[in-house]
């Protein structure tokens, strides 16, 4: 396997560059910095107001914190580890700091579990702040199961790098499959191939195609089937989607990971609330107790003491060892107890190297959205599997990379790519879409899945009334609109653009009927595909008064990037393209797959506003115009320009 152990090692050095990368992006901003530049990154706030604290899931400690000063991009997100401090200490004082991580973050409020059981009495203070952490553990994890596919010690692992990337075909059993009413055809197809392989299957789910379900019904059968399985994801929100469903089937699953990073309504499912529910939780509770008392009574004895003295500390301290032996063997045995009831274990692809999975083997590993996690992720609970199951779709978007060297040499190819492409006999795409009509499909089909999707029975009714078609590109050509660059984090911004499609869409809810959305429940998606434009749209509908059937309107808009909408759907989504300048710079709208991401989120109508003489020299942009125009749905902004 000479050949692939070269690739595997060329894997290895790009995941380097690319951690040194964010690595030095991540100092670049943090280190040596003034608490006003971390500010303008985003990624300290200053200052902030601890507001409650509680102890949530598994008795940890959860702070909730407020911040003043709102004018500032903030990168702080859920999942992600913080280091809270008192001003004077802002560089690295380790007196002064406590570190946590994030629940979640909602404007300027943010939930962290905090990593002590006691708040320190500085955090009570006005000079309170939080920075925001590097994490290294993902990459050390990363770069471990690297060598480890390269070392070549585990025989199965071995084989099945043979079939993902040599030469060595993947293997398929031909026992008939029991057809599940539920699915269509090529779902039925995929639980087939995904039942009689033996080494590898892939579920290919373009948008709106129920892959999720196809997915559910798969783990369901095979838990049916008395195998062990476990179900990963690059992100937590989309292993948090896949327990819910799991959970909803009735299958017993266990969500490993930290509580803090796990959705809220799945809490139950985490091993902390699981071992808070445990019929012995009682006793081990008792025991750490026990423990915290002795050791009390034991510091209570001063330096100068007798003899009776030292030996009554030596008795204690000897019956604080006893009771941590009894508890620790109680919360094995707890833990044992909850991992023979659990039918389903799931956890990030990072995840997967949890300690308490550590030596366990799988019969059956799930790694759904595989077309958006790094190679080397990837390869962590493969190193657990006898059999995989890929599902994603490389037209989607791709793993984010920092470092723009590494993508071009190679780290942004996923292995989901690299075996759909090497081994096409182990994949099976789903061929129904049931999210949005034929025009809005259409394009992409025609574009990204060879004309492949065929538009399910129910999308026919998919349209809004009073409106004419279900696709609108509103050409801003020659208006003036400017694209402009945000002054702190240089994205870019279009305040015409952004301006005018609030009032579009202003217009089109009162065209379609204000009773209309709220007796029906529709939903609505402002896509833009830079940060600053996502922030001035928010401002605008949200804080501004120039719209105030918007703002009545909140709870049923998002706004968000591409990113921020992937896997989910709106009945109108409206994409703000943001790009107009006269050298018709595009920046990363090139980006094709990211595009048809924004372009399948609409269930009734999708509503593009675009200058069409910055982009249509872009051949994509071109295609997509024509597509429009063929459908009677392109229209110029001075229609709507009095």
């Amino acid at each position: 396997m000479p050949n692939i152990k070269e690739e595997l090692k060329n894997g290895l050095k790009l995941l380097k560059l690319e951690w040194q990368e964010d690595l030095a992006q991540y100092k670049k901003k943090f280190l040596n910095t003034s608490l006003a530049d971390k500010k303008k990154e985003g990624i300290t706030w200053h200052p902030i107001q601890l507001k409650k604290s509680k102890i949530g899931m598994g008795e940890r400690l959860l702070v909730e914190v407020e911040r003043f000063d709102s004018n500032h991009p903030s990168a702080f997100n859920s999942g992600k580890s913080v280091s809270f401090f008192t001003t004077q200490d802002s560089y690295q004082s380790a007196e002064h700091r406590v570190n946590g991580v994030i629940n979640f973050v909602k404007k300027n409020t943010m939930t962290v579990t905090l990593q002590v059981d006691e708040i320190p009495d500085w955090m009570e203070g006005n000079r309170l702040g939080v920075d925001l952490l590097f994490d290294e553990a993902s990459y050390r994890e990363m770069e471990f199961a690297l060598k480890k596919v390269i070392s070549g010690e585990n025989q199965r692992v071995e084989e099945l790098t043979e079939i993902f990337l040599g030469e060595k075909a993947p293997q398929f059993s031909d026992k008939p499959h029991v057809l599940n009413e539920s699915l269509n055809k090529s779902q039925n197809d995929a639980c087939a191939k995904i039942a009689n392989a033996r080494d590898v299957a892939i579920v290919h789910g373009p948008p709106g195609t129920g892959k999720t379900t196809t997915l559910i019904a798969a783990i369901e059968q095979a838990v049916i089937a008395g195998q062990s399985i476990l179900v990963c994801a690059p992100s937590n929100a989309a292993v948090d989607l896949l327990v819910e469903k799991l959970i909803d089937r009735g299958i017993e699953t266990l969500r490993l990971g930290h509580p803090a990073r796990v959705e809220e309504k799945i809490l139950n499912q985490t091993l902390d609330a699981k071992t808070a529910n445990h019929a012995s939780y009682r006793d081990l509770k008792k025991l750490r107790k026990e423990t915290d008392q002795y050791l009390k009574l034991a510091k209570q004895y001063k330096r100068n003491f007798g003899p009776e003295e030292r030996a009554q500390r030596k008795l204690m301290y000897a019956e604080v060892s006893r009771i941590r032996e009894a508890a620790k063997s109680l919360e094995e045995y707890i833990q044992y107890d909850i991992f023979q009831q659990t039918k389903v274990f799931a956890s990030t692809l990072v995840g997967a190297s949890a300690y308490s999975l550590k030596g366990m083997e799988f019969d059956l590993v799930f790694i759904d959205e595989a077309a958006q996690g790094l190679e080397a992720a990837t390869w962590i609970p493969i190193l657990k599997a006898k059999k995989v199951v890929l599902a994603g779709d490389h037209c989607q978007l791709p793993p984010t990379i920092k470092s723009y060297q590494a993508a071009q040499e190679g780290l942004a190819e996923t292995l989901f790519e690299k075996v759909i492409t090497r081994k096409p006999q182990a994949a099976q795409m789903l061929q129904v879409q049931y999210r949005m009509p034929e025009d809005i499909m259409g394009f992409s089909n025609d574009y990204f899945y060879h004309g492949e999707l065929k538009a399910a029975d129910n999308t026919a009714i998919h349209f809004f009334p009073n409106e004419t078609g279900v696709l609108e590109w509103i050409d801003t050509a020659g208006a003036g609109f400017t694209d402009q660059k945000e002054e702190e984090s240089l994205s870019t911004f279009n305040p015409e653009e952004a301006a005018f499609a609030c009032r579009y869409l202003n217009e089109m809810i009162l065209r379609i009927g204000v009773a209309n959305f709220k007796q029906e429940g529709w939903t609505i998606g402002l896509i833009a595909p830079y940060g600053a434009q996502v922030r001035l749209l928010r401002f605008l509908i949200f804080e501004g008064y120039d719209y105030p059937n918007l703002r009545a309107f909140s709870e049923m808009i998002s706004i968000d990037t591409v990113d921020g909408f992937q896997g989910q759907e709106r009945d109108l989504i409206m994409i703000s393209l943001t790009r107009s300048n006269e050298k018709g710079e595009i920046g990363f709208l090139a980006d094709e797959r990211r595009m048809n991401v924004a372009l399948t989120r609409a269930k009734r109508k999708l509503v593009l506003i675009g200058d069409s003489s910055t982009l249509a020299p872009h051949a994509f942009f071109d295609k997509l115009l024509a597509y429009f125009e063929k459908k009677s749905g392109y229209k110029s902004v001075w229609e709507f320009i009095t």
